[in-house]
Formats: structure tokens, sequence, C-alpha cells
């Protein structure tokens, strides 16, 4: 038998035997007023859901900046490299969120998240040297002796409590925790 015999007998069986398989309806767009009233209700419900996720989305994001402010995470490059330093008031104004972020951070050291601990911490070690010098300027003449004192005090102390969350030792940790809230509460109220 030869390859177009088989081909023959194929073709002939498959026009003997009746599709038993359904076909795909056919999709035709109607022009009725019923599919245009819902098409368009359709649209005015998802335009409608996206700008009130919009408008949700705005109100949370403004809620972010302000953690991402505190956290002092949201321009530490552009701040770093690319911008000059702080005036002296915002200098102050940012010592004083890194005091109210370093008694925030309780919680963390309480969990033993170390790896959040070490990250805020080194993020506001470089920030808060330059925010020292800055504020400096701030500080009348008689008091500069101790604000020099009470900054070095606060550097030295948040170093240590780099080194000791790094290990991590528990006592320790929470030792150097506590001077160095001791230490950054004596610098704003000298501020």
């Amino acid at each position: 038998m030869s390859i177009a015999n088989t081909t023959v007998l194929l073709r002939a069986h498959a026009a003997a035997t009746p599709q038993t398989h359904r076909r795909s309806p056919i999709v035709r767009a109607a022009s009725s007023q019923e599919n245009v009233s819902s098409r368009r209700k359709l649209v005015t419900t998802f335009l409608g859901t996206s700008i009130g996720l919009v408008g949700v989305h705005a109100t949370t994001a403004q809620a972010s900046l302000a953690e991402y402010e505190k956290w002092g995470t949201r321009s530490f490059l552009l701040e770093k490299f690319f911008q000059p330093g702080l005036s002296p008031e915002d200098a102050v104004a940012r010592i004083r969120q890194t005091a109210e972020g370093l008694h925030g951070l309780r919680e963390m050291i309480d969990t033993m998240s170390w790896r959040y601990v070490i990250f805020y911490i080194r993020v506001k070690q470089s920030y808060l040297n330059q925010d020292l010098k800055n504020a400096f300027s701030t500080i009348p003449q008689g008091r500069r002796k101790d604000f020099v004192q009470m900054a070095n005090e606060l550097v030295d102390n948040m170093a240590e409590f780099d080194y000791y969350v790094r290990t991590p030792k528990v006592y320790e940790s929470y030792l150097f925790y506590e001077k160095t809230l001791d230490s950054i509460d004596g610098v704003v109220a000298l501020l």
C-alpha cells in the first residue's frame, strides 16, 4: 500500500463520519440598548472604583511619607550626597525626631528584631553627626561646652549601642539603649 492510497482512505473516512464535537458559538456585537447601558454601567463602576482607590492611596501616601521621615529613609542618599546640609533649625527638628524614634525603638528591642534596630541606628548615626554640628550654631555661648559634652556622650553611647546590638548581647544592648535615651534627651533639653 502506498502513501497516496493511505491519504485517500483517511480523507474518505473523515468525510464519511459525522462531526460530534460542538462548534464554538459565533460572537456578534449586539446593538441593543440593553447591552449599551450595561457596558456604560461597567465602565463607570470601573472608573469610580479606580478614582476612589487613588483617593485612599493619596491619604495613605501622606501617612507613609511621615513614617519615612520618622525613620530617615526617604531621602538618605539624596541628602547625603547631592544636597547641602540642613539649616540649623531643621537640624534641631531632625534631632528631636530622632529622639522620638529612639523612644519608639523599645518594642523592636523587646522582640529582639536586631536587623531593624541596626538599620535604624546606622541611618540615624549618619545623620546625627552632621545635625549636631549644624545645631551647634543655635546654642547660646554659655551652654556650648555642655552641649559639646552631651553630644560627644550621645555619639559614644550610640556607637556602643550599635556594637552590642550587632553581637547581640541582650543585657548590654538594653543598658546602652537606656544610656542613649538619656543622652539624647539631654541634648534635646539643651536645644
